[in-house]
């Protein structure tokens, strides 16, 4: 009866620890889209200065 109860308490830590590294992975993966989502956004507005910035110099040339 004593092992028995063991295994059960064993396999419930198991689905718990699970349960945990799968949130963990979906929560990286929320942080990494974020991460993306900024550097896009951050590319396009600097893009926009930078072409604004070459185009000058052309003209100045």
């Amino acid at each position: 009866m004593h092992s028995h109860m063991r295994k059960l308490i064993t396999k419930a830590q198991t689905v718990v620890a699970n349960r945990d590294r799968g949130a963990t992975a979906v929560e990286y993966a929320l942080i990494v889209s974020l991460i993306a989502v900024v550097i896009i956004v951050a590319v396009r507005a600097l893009g926009v200065d930078i072409d604004a910035a070459f185009d000058a110099v052309t003209a100045a040339i």
